[in-house]
């Protein structure tokens, strides 16, 4: 905080203008302070208080905006730059790579040429990875997309050799997963993806010398309203996937820096090529994702990357429960959420299974519907704004119906208030964005029970 003098407090005697937390309301504010003569020699203090919080919050929040955008216009003009070396070296590099295998391609076994020609190509093929990393920096790695299950490369680089090989000078680091099985597919090219959990797992484990644990799940997630983290975060259906250990953590310096080419604190020539962390930087903005970190120092840090949802199916999917299994009979279902988006998809996953539907926007029209039909089950959003939540809406369904069944749905993890609508009577907990199989096991069970 500062305080003026008298004279900058427009010249009186004893008065000070400082700008900080008001003592009194523990509030920002511009603060006037003057002492007063009173009476038998004695002085009156005299403190006036503006409210100016708001104001405090305006600026640190567009000082915060200000950051990204500069963030972004760094990574940008970086990329632009890597952009046009690798396009140089890959010239470059095409003959070192080509060349020497044409040439052992036509020599014998024996021939002494064939060990220095292949250490020449293997030579160029590491240096053409670092080219296809400076290309993902530069966003023009991704060339093609395709339907891909994310369980499936975590699963295949959690059980490589590669991941073995890094693993094993680490050899107190052990790596655990929590994959979601009803996990929805994203569009995208599961090379990059891959070496882009492979970067997240390997820098995991190089900021964690006395040994522990890397804890790494995946899970779908509806995001209804934007959220400010690293970067915001906009609304939408998300795979996400988490990565999280203890540790050193990272500074808020260091945070904004640490998607940055070459920046880091881990010793250059050993550590790899000092471009992983760029290179998921690169992976998630191609994909159309974003990144959030949390991290506090000396306890750990968890890294989020958000990849937007396809709908469509991918390629030899994972094997399914049959349909059958969990179809409807014509039971009445009532689908309360507050995004439009929502109903017509669940209304469609319902009447696909051979659900009636009905929908209502809001807890107050869920309730209006009650009293004039009776579902079989509600499927009933957690956090619907404004008005009533899941949980007040459904301590009033049970108020007209002490028997309602439900099942719950909600785009962040569970909660304390899941919990209490469960006590209540409620069923399962499913996860937005749903998937056919897990919204109709999850209605068959409860209305089975």
């Amino acid at each position: 905080m500062t305080r003026a003098s008298a004279n900058e407090a427009g010249g009186h005697p004893g008065a000070a203008i400082w700008e900080g937390l008001n003592p009194i309301t523990n509030k920002w504010s511009i603060n006037v302070e003057r002492v007063l003569p009173w009476v038998n020699g004695r002085y009156a203090y005299l403190h006036i208080a503006t409210d100016i919080s708001h104001l405090k919050k305006l600026q640190e929040e567009r000082e915060k905006m200000e950051a990204q955008l500069n963030r972004a216009q760094k990574m940008e003009a970086i990329g632009t730059l890597a952009g046009g070396v690798a396009h140089d070296l890959n010239n470059v590099l095409s003959g070192i790579t080509s060349y020497p295998e044409m040439l052992i391609w036509n020599l014998d076994d024996a021939n002494s040429m064939r060990k220095p020609l292949m250490t020449i190509q293997k030579a160029g093929e590491k240096a053409a990875e670092i080219v296809q990393d400076l290309l993902t920096l530069a966003r023009r790695g991704v060339m093609t997309k395709e339907v891909v299950d994310l369980n499936d490369i975590i699963s295949d680089y959690l059980g490589s050799p590669e991941c073995a090989k890094m693993m094993s000078y680490h050899k107190n680091i052990a790596t655990t997963s929590s994959l979601d099985p009803y996990l929805l597919h994203l569009k995208g090219s599961s090379i990059h993806i891959r070496k882009t959990i492979m970067n997240l797992v390997s820098n995991a484990a190089e900021v964690k010398p006395d040994g522990g644990e890397i804890a790494i799940s995946t899970y779908n997630r509806n995001i209804d309203l934007p959220e400010k983290g690293f970067e915001e975060i906009r609304q939408g259906d998300f795979v996400t996937f988490e990565i999280s250990y203890k540790g050193c953590g990272i500074s808020e310096e260091d945070k904004e820096r640490i998607f940055e080419p070459f920046y880091t604190k881990k010793v250059m020539g050993r550590s790899g090529t000092g471009l992983g962390m760029a290179v998921v930087w690169g992976t998630v903005q191609d994909h159309h994702g974003f990144i959030d970190i949390k991290s506090t120092l000396d306890e750990g840090t968890t890294f989020y990357l958000y990849f937007p949802v396809t709908r469509e199916e991918a390629t030899g999917g994972k094997k399914r429960v049959p349909v059958s299994t969990y179809m409807g009979n014509g039971q009445l279902v009532l689908i309360v959420d507050d995004n439009k988006e929502q109903r017509i998809i669940a209304s469609g996953i319902l009447e696909t299974l051979n659900y009636k539907t009905m929908v209502a926007a809001s807890g107050e029209e869920a309730i209006g519907r009650l009293k004039q039909k009776e579902p079989e089950i509600l499927l009933l959003d957690m956090i619907m704004e404004p008005g009533m939540d899941g949980l007040e809406t459904y301590q009033q369904a049970i108020a007209i119906n002490p028997e309602q069944k439900a099942i719950i749905a909600s785009g962040f993890a569970e909660t304390d208030r899941v919990r209490e609508v469960q006590r209540l009577g409620a069923g399962q907990f499913i996860k937005k964005p749903y998937t056919i199989e897990a919204v109709g096991l999850a209605i068959k069970k409860e209305l089975d029970n």
